[in-house]
């Protein structure tokens, strides 16, 4: 049984709070922990290219191109997203770049 700072008589408001502070926190955190920023997308723009290629030197073009594909098609779509949002001009463009290729944050 968890003991309440408050007592047997816990203050449903006290535990409220108490609440949404502990997930601010958590949330602050966690963005922290999975942001991503542009030298980072630059860095899995570099490696999507050169799986790009070696897929395609391996398995052959169509494959090369496949996979740069893929991410091409994400990026328009992470664009499109932006878009939607209201986001315009290369504050857009930069934020679905990063969301395309800022994984890269944690190879």
């Amino acid at each position: 049984m968890e003991r309440w700072p408050e007592g047997p008589a816990a203050d449903p408001e006290a535990a409220r709070e108490r609440y949404d502070s502990g997930m601010r926190a958590e949330r602050k955190a966690l963005r922290e922990a999975i942001r991503a920023d542009l030298p980072a997308a630059h860095f899995g723009l570099g490696i999507v290219i050169a799986a790009s290629v070696i897929v395609g030197l391996l398995v052959g073009p169509v494959a090369g191109v496949l996979v740069a594909g893929a991410f091409a098609v994400l990026f328009l779509v992470a664009l499109a997203v932006m878009f939607v949002r209201g986001v315009r001009g290369l504050d857009a463009g930069r934020r679905a770049y990063v969301f395309t290729f800022g994984w890269a944050n944690w190879v």
